[in-house]
């Protein structure tokens, strides 16, 4: 998958189920300010992605996670992971 089309359902998802302005969402941004999440729905993000890319997170994998281009680059190495 390509990281343009990873970060496309990755946006969808979070604008989709966590009502996040989709304005908002910039590489750089902040990604728990942004989303506002609490400890509840960081367990839904995990199962959405889990759901949505088949990737499988862990409470470890957001260490280190402060902007979305963090997140976006764990996403796609463990989609790289994945292929092996």
């Amino acid at each position: 998958m390509e990281k343009t089309k990873m970060i496309e359902i990755v946006n969808g998802f979070l604008v989709d189920e966590f009502e996040v302005d989709g304005d908002l969402i910039s590489p750089e941004a902040n990604l728990r300010e942004t989303l506002g999440l609490d400890s509840l729905d960081y367990v839904d993000l995990v199962v959405t992605i889990e759901s949505n890319l088949g990737v499988k997170l862990g409470e470890a994998d957001f260490t280190g996670i402060v902007s979305f281009q963090d997140f976006y680059d764990l996403l796609e190495n463990k989609i790289l992971q994945l292929k092996g």
